[in-house]
């Protein structure tokens, strides 16, 4: 399995020389957003890792359709292929992809692009803050990269889960819910049109993954984590969170303890838009 995670010490050095010893030629993302402010386009012309290229959550890692899709449905692979090439992305470059929200976001990224087969995609660990910390320069306003890229993008490289398959997994293998506890419960729900959780799945808050320096837990104490869950030998893992974000963070960390997760794109958005599908509410399973 190819590197997950890339430090920032590790970022510079393959900034400085161009590409990663154990990789290829590096091409960073910022892919600043959030629930509550959305439009990370100004933070990142105001201070953004060299060279990196600002990608827009809501317009060009998600598509928009009727509301039973969910809130951040995949975009077509012709679509998410335009957007990579015009972030000067190649076949074989090394992504690295970063936030300034403990990768609660920029993970969407990380999985998308793993999902369309790009092989080789990093997680700065730590996000931005990481980088800062080391004591690492920025620069301002926008960077263009040195030409445009020519990356072929196919969807269907990492296993996922359609509306219609999550009843059927729920029931046979372990489904996680990665959003906060009190959502999952029903005690609120302040986006989607239902409270409560996809019956049958386990809450697992995907924050408690990392550390409070936004850096995730290392790989055997999020095995542990996830055993301790219900991923026992043999069974599959699903996870879903709101509308298919942080489902992605999750699955960054259930690859860092040695699972190969399934997303549900649509998530509790897409569930909760289809009123013959049933809810659970309270704290456990059923």
């Amino acid at each position: 399995m190819v590197d997950v995670l890339v430090s920032a010490a590790a970022l510079a050095d393959a900034l400085a020389s161009g590409r990663f010893a154990d990789g290829g030629p590096v091409r960073v993302l910022d892919v600043r957003w959030r629930l509550d402010r959305p439009e990370g386009l100004p933070d990142y012309r105001a201070g953004h890792i060299p060279g990196a290229q600002y990608v827009d959550l809501d317009h060009e890692l998600a598509a928009h359709g009727e509301p039973a899709d969910g809130r951040h449905p995949l975009p077509a692979v012709e679509a998410l292929q335009d957007a990579a090439r015009r972030w000067g992305i190649d076949d074989g470059d090394t992504v690295v992809v970063y936030d300034d929200l403990r990768n609660l976001s920029s993970a969407r990224a990380w999985w998308l692009l793993r999902y369309a087969g790009v092989a080789d995609v990093r997680l700065l660990d730590g996000s931005l803050r990481a980088w800062t910390d080391a004591g690492f320069d920025l620069e301002t306003g926008d960077a263009a990269p040195s030409a445009p890229g020519s990356v072929t993008l196919a969807y269907g490289a990492l296993p996922v889960l359609s509306l219609e398959d999550v009843a059927d997994f729920a029931d046979a293998e372990l489904l996680l819910d990665a959003r906060a506890a009190e959502r999952y419960r029903g005690d609120v729900e302040p986006i989607d049109p239902r409270a409560g959780h996809v019956p049958g799945a386990v809450s697992a808050p995907t924050t408690e993954n990392i550390g409070s320096d936004g850096r995730f837990a290392d790989p055997e104490a999020l095995r542990a984590r996830f055993v301790a869950l219900g991923a026992l030998p043999g069974t599959e893992v699903g996870v879903y969170c709101g509308s298919g974000v942080t489902a992605a963070h999750e699955a960054v960390a259930l690859t860092l303890a040695g699972f190969t997760p399934r997303v549900f794109p649509g998530s509790w958005s897409q569930w909760s838009n289809h009123p013959e599908l049933p809810v659970a509410t309270g704290s456990e399973p059923r």
